[in-house]
Parts: structure tokens; C-alpha cells; sequence
């Protein structure tokens, strides 16, 4: 019986249990890894841009730009999805992976509306703003932060808690848009 109990045991992914430790140790990531880089000219421009393409959207338009999304996911042509994941941008955030050695999972960039403007990969969906990752960070103000919770992310496969902040304008301070970062709290822990 014992023998079963530890191998059920091994079986189950290790979460951390204390959410103090997980937020700390986010936060210790956030200040020591992501700020060096999330706010780089390559971001803001691409945020910069997302705006300008945005500007006077309406609900209508990002419910269908989100539909659209969710119907290209899997099929051989993605005209929603693929200027979100190819490009300069995109590929200055799959760097961003690259580097972090198996920490961080996946990065997007979100407009001033919550639509996505730039990912390292695919993400489930293209608007994400009434969801907190948008809506307490860019929704609060310039130095809001949110940190989700451990879970089963099914886009990358991995035990991910996100953080995510508000992107500003350097020029004027003004928030601009938001950034996820998704980790691996295996790999941060």
C-alpha cells in the first residue's frame, strides 16, 4: 500500500502549496528577470502600432477578430492569428523563452483594448480583456501588476502561473497596453 501511495504521489504534479511562496517567488522573477526587458522599444512600438490599428474598434469587430481567432486555432490558414506570432516582435519574444531556460512557457503583448498585438506562440484566444491578466492590470493604472495562480495551462502544457503588467509610454508614462508572462512555477520553484 505504501508503495502506492508514493507512486500515486509521484504521479501528481508538485504545485506549491503556499500561495505567499508562489507570489513571492513571481514577484523575486518579475523584479530580477522580466522588468529588464518587458518595457524595451521593440515592446512599446508594437504596442504603439496595436493602437493605431485599433483605434475606434468596436465590440462587434472584437468579437469577430476573437472568433475568427478561435476558428483559425488548428487549421491550415490563420490570417487572424499569424501576424500576432510571426515578425520581428514575435520573434523578440520567443527569444525572451529561449532565454529563460524552461522558465517562462509563453509571452503575449495586448493593445490598449486587451487584443493581442504580439506572442511568442499561439495563445487560446485573441481578446483578453475582461479577463484580470487585462482588466487589473492596464484596466488600474502604470505600475499595476496581477499574479495568477498555479494551473494546468492547456496551450503550453505546463503547471503556468502568469504575471502580467501594465506596458506605459515612456514618453508620457501613460498606460498602453499589458504583458502576460507565463511560468513554470516547476521551473521557477
Amino acid at each position: 500500500m505504501r508503495f502506492t501511495i508514493l507512486a500515486v504521489a509521484a504521479a501528481i504534479p508538485a504545485v506549491p502549496g503556499c500561495a505567499h511562496d508562489h507570489e513571492a517567488a513571481l514577484m523575486a522573477y518579475l523584479d530580477s528577470e522580466i522588468r529588464r526587458w518587458c518595457q524595451s522599444e521593440e515592446i512599446v512600438a508594437a504596442i504603439r502600432r496595436g493602437n493605431a490599428d485599433h483605434a475606434g474598434i468596436d465590440r462587434a469587430r472584437i468579437r469577430e477578430l476573437d472568433s475568427a481567432w478561435h476558428a483559425e486555432i488548428g487549421a491550415a490558414e490563420t490570417p487572424t492569428i499569424s501576424p500576432v506570432i510571426e515578425g520581428h516582435t514575435a520573434d523578440f519574444l520567443r527569444a525572451r523563452v529561449a532565454a529563460a531556460g524552461g522558465v517562462i512557457t509563453e509571452v503575449f503583448i495586448m493593445d490598449a483594448h486587451g487584443l493581442n498585438v504580439a506572442a511568442s506562440a499561439a495563445t487560446s484566444q485573441m481578446w483578453h480583456g475582461d479577463e484580470a491578466m487585462f482588466t487589473e492590470t492596464f484596466g488600474t493604472g502604470a505600475d499595476a501588476i496581477h499574479l495568477g495562480e498555479a494551473k494546468l495551462d492547456e496551450s503550453t502544457q505546463t503547471y503556468e502561473a502568469q504575471i502580467s503588467l501594465t506596458i506605459v509610454d515612456p514618453a508620457t508614462g501613460a498606460p498602453i497596453g499589458a504583458i502576460t508572462v507565463g511560468v513554470d512555477v516547476h521551473a521557477l520553484l
